[in-house]
């Protein structure tokens, strides 16, 4: 059996977070074990509050995981402030061989702070440099870059800058662009992982989605285009058949496999 670990949020409502990540690694067959960072107060109208946990609470869970688990791969999700940030770090500065998938969650959809501005420096400066790869969407591409990214050209300058800065892979996800997304993954070489845009279905947890199918397919032994490829398709097919469950956004299939 696989094993694949997911450091983030709790999302209450079930579509997104820890829970999301959780479901994808089921799917994915990947044995999936979890270190809570925050509560949030959220459905699929929106996040209302979120709690993060003291930093020495995650540095126990992240202990207990890693001195007896042996994960083939780490998702990073949701932190909340700058100490737990530095908790993480520490953490997995021990265990470096592990491959990272980090999502860089400042903001939720509906505009709800996820990480303090200090927490977003330190991310940068200390777990982006031990990380597989990042994977910020246009607008956080846009706050960590410094500027505006209004084309593809844009885009792949951006990857290959972010790459150059932190000496680690990325993929910009082109969900918020305009016409048909295209996802860029700069890993020394440069991908473009084109997508059709799925009509009136603004689905909630897609980044969390994704990010933790890339982790479970590291976990599985893919190198990393390949594991963006196939994370690509599971969640195509994860939007494709999103279902409501209240009043807001419709969430994801997540066993659609």
């Amino acid at each position: 059996m696989y094993c694949a670990l997911t450091i983030a949020g709790s999302d209450s409502g079930g579509g997104a977070g820890i829970q999301a990540d959780l479901k994808t690694f089921a799917a994915y067959k990947v044995y999936g074990a979890s270190v809570i960072t925050a509560v949030t107060a959220q459905n699929t109208l929106g996040v209302t509050a979120s709690y993060p946990l003291p930093p020495e609470a995650v540095a126990a869970q992240l202990s207990a995981v890693l001195e007896d688990l042996q994960p083939g791969a780490i998702k990073l999700g949701m932190l909340g402030n700058a100490r737990i940030v530095k908790a993480v770090h520490a953490a997995l500065e021990q265990h470096l061989g592990i491959p990272v998938v980090l999502d860089p969650v400042m903001l939720s959809t509906s505009g709800h702070p996820l990480l303090d501005a200090e927490g977003v420096t330190y991310m940068g400066q200390y777990l982006f440099p031990l990380s597989a790869v990042i994977t910020p969407n246009l607008p956080e591409a846009q706050a960590l870059t410094g500027r505006m990214l209004p084309d593809l050209h844009a885009v792949e300058e951006a990857a290959q800058e972010l790459y150059r800065t932190y000496g680690c892979a990325v993929l910009i996800k082109g969900g918020h662009s305009t016409g048909e997304p295209v996802d860029v993954l700069f890993d020394g070489a440069l991908h473009r992982f084109s997508g059709k845009r799925i009509a009136g279905k603004d689905v909630h947890g897609t980044g969390c989605t994704l990010s933790s199918a890339i982790a479970a397919g590291l976990a599985r032994g893919m190198e990393l285009p390949a594991a963006v490829q196939t994370a690509k398709q599971y969640i195509s097919r994860a939007m494709e058949g999103c279902f409501p469950v209240g009043g807001g956004a419709p969430v994801l299939n997540h066993f659609l496999w």
